[in-house]
């Protein structure tokens, strides 16, 4: 069993790996309805569930697209980062919120966010109080060393949101 605290989003990750993701979409409509495009990865079209590629999109109007170079950039790669919240900082992760998403979205203005979001304690997508368990972030740096270094100017970091931060090597497989 997984210990992290976004088990869901690496289950879909695993899932995705395997080709489950093809299975789970036909569930959703199949290769012809936008879901079932979506899930598979390919282009639901301007105004179908998002503008991006993939799951993330369909579940976020705000979602990017995935980046033209998608690892193909030379000496750079992409890297999983995941802060593991501390108990009770629901109300330091909404103040810090806005210099958090200030962060995320350079990266994503710059063609170097593949995804980012929190990992509620529930299994809902608003949890309310119960607040969040961690957060995910897969960008690309030009080294493991950068990545980390930007993971610690993490202003929920500084805030004493995460109570650790990892920091690894992502291999992009499918989008």
């Amino acid at each position: 069993m997984l210990r992290s605290p976004c088990r869901t989003a690496h289950a879909f990750l695993v899932e995705a790996a395997s080709g489950q993701v093809a299975k789970w979409a036909g569930s959703l409509g199949g290769r012809r309805s936008a879901w079932g495009r979506i899930a598979l990865g390919r282009r639901a079209g301007p105004g179908a569930m998002g503008q991006g590629y993939g799951l993330a999109a369909a579940l976020s109007s705000r979602a990017p697209t995935m980046p033209a170079h998608a690892g193909t950039r030379s000496n750079t790669m992409w890297y999983a980062i995941e802060g593991f919240d501390g108990p009770d900082v629901l109300a330091q992760r909404m103040a810090a919120r806005p210099q958090h998403l200030e962060r995320l979205m350079a990266l994503r203005d710059l063609g170097r966010l593949l995804v980012a979001g929190p990992c509620p304690v529930i299994d809902a997508e608003d949890p309310g109080p119960a607040g969040f368990s961690g957060s995910i972030v897969i960008a690309e740096f030009a080294s493991l060393e950068e990545a980390r270094a930007w993971a610690d100017a993490d202003p929920f970091l500084a805030a004493g949101v995460y109570a650790r931060v990892e920091v690894r090597p992502f291999k992009l497989v499918l989008p």
